[in-house]
């Protein structure tokens, strides 16, 4: 396992941690997962469905078709939707867990609805997002590209062959960009927790409502 894994293993196990200790799920604790993924290319993805004690709870929404992804959690529920409106009424679920996914559902306006859904179907919410601050870039691993306007951003992206991280793909938050979403989201009883690398806050997991 080299540096780069050794980290991202490192830090999934300290979000995790940071969700039972905070969430504290029980054996009768319903879950929304928000972006599980068909086909898992890395040994990091659907991370609740592989660590959750209580599959039969879960709930996994997504854009693929869930063909693979029940074969490996078949006590699992998996929902395909349009990215759009969640497909459940208000408040359906204890807690709604999204890892790593609202930055990659487009600009402020569709990260603003992202959120709103989430409130809305979910009692409790727990979810995290890199932070634009630290000085790598997570997704491509390159050193402070991000930092740049997306434009120049993406223009580099595409010269150095990694256009598919470009546009939508990608829109990363600074924490003040999360205090606006949860502002203009309605969201009033909330908690940011900074996750930090070598003093370098690496991702931001977002806590909102009470048990």
């Amino acid at each position: 396992m080299n540096l780069v894994q050794r980290i991202s293993v490192f830090n999934r196990d300290r979000k995790w941690r940071t969700f039972l200790n905070t969430i504290r799920p029980g054996a009768d604790t319903t879950v929304l997962d928000v972006g599980f993924v068909d086909r898992e290319t890395s040994p990091f993805a659907n991370y609740i469905e592989r660590h959750y004690p209580w599959p039969e709870n879960l709930t996994a929404l997504g854009l693929d078709e869930p063909d693979n992804f029940l074969r490996l959690y078949p006590k699992v529920k998996a929902v395909r939707y349009d990215g759009r409106i969640f497909p459940f009424a208000t408040r359906s679920f204890d807690v709604v867990w999204s890892n790593a996914v609202i930055e990659h559902v487009g600009g402020f306006d569709r990260q603003l609805l992202f959120l709103k859904e989430m409130l809305r179907v979910g009692k409790r919410i727990f979810f995290s997002t890199p932070n634009r601050g630290f000085p790598v870039e997570l997704h491509t691993r390159m050193p402070f590209i991000h930092w740049l306007p997306k434009p120049t951003c993406d223009r580099i992206l595409h010269g150095i062959g990694k256009g598919s991280a470009a546009g939508d793909y990608m829109h990363l938050l600074t924490q003040s960009d999360l205090r606006r979403l949860l502002s203009r989201a309605g969201a009033t009883d909330y908690t940011i927790i900074p996750n930090r690398l070598l003093g370098w806050t690496m991702d931001f997991v977002v806590l909102c409502g009470t048990p």
